[in-house]
């Protein structure tokens, strides 16, 4: 097999240990092996930098470990060609298994172009991801807030959200802020709390706020009340953070937009997973199967099996399976109808799998060609 890279290390990372194997040599009869460990410290990180420096090695390997892979990439980062490989794709063949081993084994693999980069976008896009992340945790929190202060008006025998449609709206909020300084509602205070449109509910409120809600009660949604408060403050922050990123793809996020079911929010969550540089990414079939929106390929004995889709992205996957189920709401829609069309043979879950499976390979075309989305509206 040919040598394709003369110089080079594989770096088996742990949380406290990186064990570095260098490779140095044009043929294998002639190849120094060098390896030592380093603690994962961050003046240690730099003394890896230098003595790798040292060996004159041009390329770097090491396995996408949880988070630890991170701050060895972003100190080494500039300085090599490092390839973040899959673990799953590197195991080594069974036996004896050491740090030492695993990490010559990955420098070999290398050494012979035998590993696959994994996806790393740039810092920027990085950061994004992070943020939008964190907001996609913080709306979790969120919803479960919401969520136990619905359970405690229930337990109190308390049926606003019989009567309101979004007890967390505007005269919602009115309502159960006075419910939580008063410890009741009366109707003076519910005529001066609900907007027009909500006046003939009037009576239907006063008496769904009549229940058994005591100081207890009280108490908890009073605290899950604050905890909501804080958290939307938060989620504010996050996004302004977001827009700060999102000013140097504009163009992206205008075209992004265009498609049906993609808001704002799901723009950004695009961005952040797949990035804007295509490139990386050989055909819209890879970009869809690193997603994890494909169908299986599982084959023996020339029967057919399971086609369940890949495991792949869960971020990405997740927000345009959100974008597929809002494009099939839209009327006169070529998505919508192609998803009904899919839905009335194979079942909206199948259906909402393959029309994420669309959209990204649409997105992908939008994204490379740098193009809106355009169709032709259905009658």
């Amino acid at each position: 097999m040919d040598v394709l890279v003369k110089r080079c290390a594989g770096l088996d990372v742990h949380s406290q240990t990186i064990v570095a194997c260098v490779l140095i040599g044009e043929a294998d009869e002639e190849t120094q092996c060098v390896t030592e460990t380093f603690p994962t410290l961050t003046k240690d990180l730099f003394r890896l930098l230098k003595w790798l420096e040292e060996y004159e090695v041009s390329h770097i390997a090491m396995e996408s470990t949880g988070v630890y892979w991170k701050p060895v990439f972003n100190i080494l980062e500039g300085f090599f060609d490092i390839t973040l490989a899959n673990a799953q794709r590197i195991k080594n063949v069974p036996g004896r298994k050491t740090d030492v081993s695993d990490a010559e084994w990955i420098a070999k693999l290398l050494r012979y172009g035998l590993i696959e980069k994994s996806f790393v976008p740039s810092i920027d896009i990085r950061e994004l991801r992070e943020l939008t992340r964190l907001r996609k945790k913080q709306i979790g929190h969120l919803t479960s807030e919401k969520n136990r202060i619905q359970k405690v008006l229930e337990c109190s025998n308390i049926k606003l959200s019989s009567v309101i449609s979004d007890v967390f709206g505007v005269s919602g909020r009115k309502l159960l802020t006075r419910l939580i300084e008063q410890g009741f509602v009366g109707e003076e205070d519910v005529g001066k709390s609900i907007h027009g449109k909500m006046m003939p509910k009037k009576d239907h409120i006063v008496d769904s706020l009549f229940g058994t809600l005591n100081e207890h009660q009280t108490f908890l949604i009073k605290h899950s009340w604050e905890h909501i408060i804080y958290l939307e403050q938060a989620i504010s922050r996050i996004e302004e953070r977001m827009d700060d990123i999102l000013v140097n793809y504009k163009e992206e996020m205008e075209i992004l937009v265009t498609i049906p079911g993609i808001k704002k929010e799901t723009a950004a969550i695009i961005i952040a997973e797949i990035g804007v540089d295509m490139t990386q990414f050989p055909t819209s079939q890879h970009l869809a199967s690193w997603a994890g929106v494909s169908p299986g390929n599982y084959e023996s004995a020339g029967k057919r099996k399971s086609t369940r889709t890949t495991k792949g992205n869960p971020h990405i996957k997740s927000a345009m399976c959100e974008a597929a189920w809002a494009a099939s709401r839209c009327k006169n829609r070529l998505i919508a109808n192609q998803y009904w069309s899919l839905a009335s043979r194979r079942g909206k879950k199948k259906a909402l799998v393959a029309t994420s499976h669309r959209m990204l390979r649409i997105i992908y075309s939008m994204l490379i060609n740098k193009e809106p989305y355009q169709e032709k509206l259905t009658s």
